[in-house]
């Protein structure tokens, strides 16, 4: 197993998943911001989809979003809209298959454990 390749999709800003809480926002103004994020989202523009509903909390907006990712070979950030929407049904396969690629790196066997001690002279 190619270990760059496998971590050749990501860059080194979005690498790791950070979860934080939405802020609290008043009904009628959340129902116009997922508006918006709709709205993004269907012109194209994810990323400020991605921004509103991660302030707003809208499950359905970011599992969207995560799905857009997971099409788009970005698996980590995927699972990081699928975490925060409470999606189970999706974030679970892509933690077993990272759990299964760190077990085949975990596994493989390392130059470094081929090598013999140098004897003290």
């Amino acid at each position: 197993m190619d270990r760059k390749k496998l971590f050749e999709n990501f860059d080194d800003k979005n690498a790791f998943i950070k979860v934080t809480a939405p802020v609290p926002v008043d009904g009628s103004s959340k129902a116009a911001l997922n508006r918006k994020g709709n709205q993004k989202f269907n012109e194209g523009d994810v990323e400020g989809a991605r921004r509103i509903f991660m302030t707003t909390g809208y499950s359905d907006g970011l599992s969207r979003v995560g799905d857009y990712y997971s099409k788009n070979n970005r698996p980590l950030e995927a699972l990081r809209m699928f975490w925060l929407a409470h999606d189970k049904k999706k974030s679970e396969p892509i933690i077993e298959k990272l759990g299964f690629m760190l077990q085949g790196i975990i596994s493989e066997p390392s130059p470094l454990n081929s090598l013999k001690e140098a004897p003290n002279d």
